[in-house]
Formats: C-alpha cells, structure tokens, sequence
C-alpha cells in the first residue's frame, strides 16, 4: 500500500507492527512477523532513513515508532520537493537546448564548421540517419513529438530501427501520449517493444532530436517545420545537453502498456492538467493542440469537458476556478 511512498513491504510490516505495539524489540518483531533478524533490521534502517522511526528521548540508545500523520506528510513533502528540482532541471535543460539549436542555425547549408553539419531536405536528413544507424554501437535515443506520425516516416524508420534492434542496440523512443489514439503510430510502437525497443509517452515533449550513442545528435534547423533541414553535431556540449534532456524528460513519461495515473484529488489526467497550464497561460486552442499533438477539435472537445466540470462559462473563469481548486 505504501510501496509508491518508498516503503517496501517488509518495512511497511515492521512499521506498522510498530504502531500497533510501541514496544516491540527485534526480537518481538521476528516473531510476530516470522521475518529473520537480518530483514528486520534492514526494514528498521530504511524506517530511519524515511524518518519514520526517530531516537526515543525515554529510552537512550532506542527507537520510536512515528505516527503516519506526521511521517508520512514528511514523505509526500519530500517527494513534491524533489518533482519541483527536477522540473526546474527540465525547464533549464529545454532553454539551453534551445540556446544551442538557435547558435548553430545559420550555418551554411551542406557545409561542416566546428563538427557540425547542416542536413538540407529530407532526402539528405534521411541520408545520414541511415549512415549514424548502420554505424550506433549501444545505444539510440530519440524523441518524437508531434503526436501521430506520418506513414512516409514510420516507412523510413523500420527497417532502420529492425535493423538496429537485430544488433542489440538500445532504442529509447519518447512518443506524445496522443500518439495512443492513433492506430499506426500505436502499432508501430507496439512493435518496437515487441523487438526489444523501450518506448514511453508524456503529454507534452521537447522538440524532435536523436542522439547515437552519446556522442552525435540530430535536431532540425527550425522544430515548426522540420523539412526546413537538420543539424547533426559532435559538438560534446551539445549532445551532452541533448543528453540530459532526454532523460530528465524519460524519468517524466510512462511505458507505452502502463496507463496514465489520474490525479486523485483533481481527477485529470497529466494531458488534461498541461491543457489547463495552457489555458492559464492565454495560449490559443490552435498553439495548445500544436504542443499536445492533438488535433483542435480534440482540444476544443476536451476544454469544454474541463469548462463543464469546473462549472464555467468563460475560459477566464475556467482558469480562475481551477487555480482555486488547485488544479493549477
């Protein structure tokens, strides 16, 4: 019950058999719980270390046990603490990405400066995806936002990826959560697991990238318009940066067959809640859909669902309301 918390279960035996009786021993607790003395002792210390246990002032050198209104709260504190750094983290990280795409966008087309080339039209993007894929050692990290993709790009990347994943090579692919109402996209990405591949979604992405082991990054030249060419660097501070983003937003997404959690106390789901941030922001039905990678007339569904729950009758009223609920 309180392994998302960070209890595992034996702790959470040993802790609540402490609650029950303040002044159970280990001894006591082996018993009661059939449990030999080494796992109780290994649940005591992670009872101490999530500050549920706490040195007893009456009884030098002994524990107590902390009542759950009191550890637990420390607990929740603790990890909305840690989900509020790592999303600073993210927002740094997503503004440095873009720092760097915009230093290197002028440079000149089909040319190489500073271990840098810029890749014009599709045909050249395509190109050099298939070289970078025959020549990945590990490992291939990619995020593909925008939600459903086109049938001409998931054409162009199969034999790609088969070829890859035949090899033993990692791919980590980041969809949009939209991508789940769209049968070829979804079917694709099913397929990838099937193969090996690692796949997970979030409502909202950064712009599309792919890094080949850690050493060389592809992202487009304007992220609006892709077919406006690619950049493809070696530059370390660059795909370091590339890097990182991709994985502070992997730790953020959830595996392609696991379902997206509702929010307990709002009931929305993490698209719902990132559609009401836009909301909040004054962002248009049209630049909210663009960033969800959903269609406007699934946007425009889902704000009058959210209008109609909130009890609003204005999209300024909506924001207002959701704000004094919390949901914002």
């Amino acid at each position: 019950m309180l392994t998302s918390l960070g209890l595992g279960t034996t702790s959470e035996a040993v802790y609540r058999a402490m609650l029950a009786d303040p002044r159970c021993g280990v001894d006591d607790l082996c018993v009661r719980l059939d449990l030999p003395e080494a796992a109780v002792r290994a649940a005591l210390d992670e009872l101490a270390d999530l500050e549920l246990l706490r040195a007893s002032r009456d009884v030098p050198g002994a524990m107590r046990v902390v009542s759950p209104e009191v550890g637990l709260e420390l607990i929740l504190r603790r990890q909305e603490e840690d989900l509020v750094r790592r999303q600073q983290e993210l927002a740094r990280s997503r503004a440095a990405a873009a720092r760097a795409v915009a230093e290197y966008a002028d440079l000149r087309p089909g040319t190489a400066a500073d271990s840098t080339e810029r890749l014009v039209g599709l045909d050249a993007i395509q190109g050099k995806l298939e070289i970078l894929a025959k020549e990945v050692a590990r490992e291939c990290l990619s995020v593909m936002p925008g939600g459903a993709q086109s049938q001409a790009s998931l054409d162009a990347s199969r034999p790609l990826d088969a070829d890859a994943m035949r090899r033993g090579i990692a791919l980590l692919t980041l969809y949009q959560d939209s991508v789940r109402n769209d049968r070829a996209t979804l079917a694709y990405a099913r397929w990838m697991t099937e193969e090996g591949g690692l796949v997970r979604t979030c409502p909202v992405l950064p712009p599309r990238l792919l890094v080949f082991d850690r050493e060389v990054a592809v992202v487009p030249v304007d992220p609006s318009n892709t077919k406006l060419g690619a950049l493809c660097t070696r530059e370390p501070g660059i795909v370091a940066t590339m890097t990182a983003l991709f994985e502070q937003t992997w730790q953020s997404a959830v595996p392609l067959g696991a379902d997206r959690d509702v929010d307990a106390d709002s009931g929305l789901s993490p698209g719902e809640k990132e559609l009401l941030g836009f909301l909040a922001a004054g962002m248009t039905d049209e630049a909210a859909a663009k960033r969800l990678g959903l269609s406007l007339r699934t946007v425009r569904r889902q704000m009058a669902g959210l209008m109609e729950r909130l009890g609003a009758s204005s999209r300024f009223e909506a924001g207002l309301k959701a704000a004094q609920r919390g949901w914002l």
